[in-house]
């Protein structure tokens, strides 16, 4: 940690480096100092707790390939991982880098969003807690200040009365996604009991979609439904174009991601 404060005003951490190295090759990133985290081992580990899971920010992508724990969490974080760029990027990448990068396309910022993660950021003077709610500041912007790093995400279980789904589109395999939803849901007696919502791709950073959870709690589980509260999400965003897609069509896709992953987390709600 004193290394990282001497160097906070020109130095950058590199972790699996998947987008620094990538950002200095276009001289988008020119840091005069690289301080390399994959000899810190105290950075790389999942631990569970009762009500919990604990990741290390130097987690590699890949440890999720299989699910690193029991029960919804854990199933999530498999059907997502596979979403994120090729097999090579994700025994490289890490969980804590993709976060602190902050793309407006990042599965993981929008796992964090969605089931509000608490991240610990740590410096030499010593470590404090951030909400992901407060952590993501817009497009490739967070919390952590010069001289900190990310240490660890705390991410909130889901017990067993939770379904699951997440859906992205992306013009090819492990391209950026144009839009991604993901989606949790109990459904108790046909009706939606409780939801959670979150986008991607489709604004400056991943978010937990409040409006949309209130339109399902109460609603019957069904298509109709999931279309519905697709067609709502196409009007709560704000996405940019570029030229893999106008903002019109992230807006059309948007309601369609949002309606396919609704209906993989009613389907597993109610198996």
């Amino acid at each position: 940690m004193k290394l990282i404060k001497a160097n906070a005003a020109d130095g950058r951490v590199i972790a699996g480096g998947q987008s620094l190295v990538a950002a200095m090759n276009f001289r988008l990133a020119r840091p005069d100092v690289l301080i390399d985290l994959n000899g810190v081992k105290e950075l790389d580990f999942i631990e569970e707790t009762p009500g919990e899971l604990v990741i290390g920010a130097m987690t590699r992508h890949a440890a999720f390939h299989k699910p690193v724990c029991d029960g919804p969490l854990g199933r999530l974080l498999s059907k997502v991982v596979p979403n994120i760029a090729h097999y090579p990027i994700r025994n490289r990448g890490t969980f804590g880098g993709s976060l602190c990068h902050a793309d407006p396309a990042s599965e993981w910022c929008v796992v964090a969003a969605t089931l509000d993660a608490t991240m610990k950021i740590g410096s030499a003077e010593g470590d404090r807690e951030v909400p992901a709610a407060d952590f993501f500041r817009g497009s490739f912007t967070t919390a952590v200040e010069p001289g900190e790093i990310l240490v660890a995400i705390r991410l909130p279980k889901l017990d067993a009365g939770w379904g699951t789904g997440f859906y992205e589109y992306s013009r090819r395999k492990g391209d950026f996604a144009l839009a991604m939803a993901l989606t949790a849901l109990r459904v108790e007696g046909g009706a939606i009991s409780a939801a959670r919502v979150g986008l991607g791709g489709v604004a400056d950073h991943g978010k937990r979609m409040a409006d949309l959870e209130a339109a399902l709690v109460g609603k019957p589980a069904t298509a109709e439904t999931f279309a519905e509260v697709g067609k709502l999400a196409s009007t709560l965003v704000s996405p940019y174009g570029d030229i893999h897609g106008s903002a019109e069509y992230r807006r059309d896709l948007t309601a369609t991601v949002v309606a396919r992953a609704l209906a993989e987390a009613a389907d597993e709600a109610t198996a």
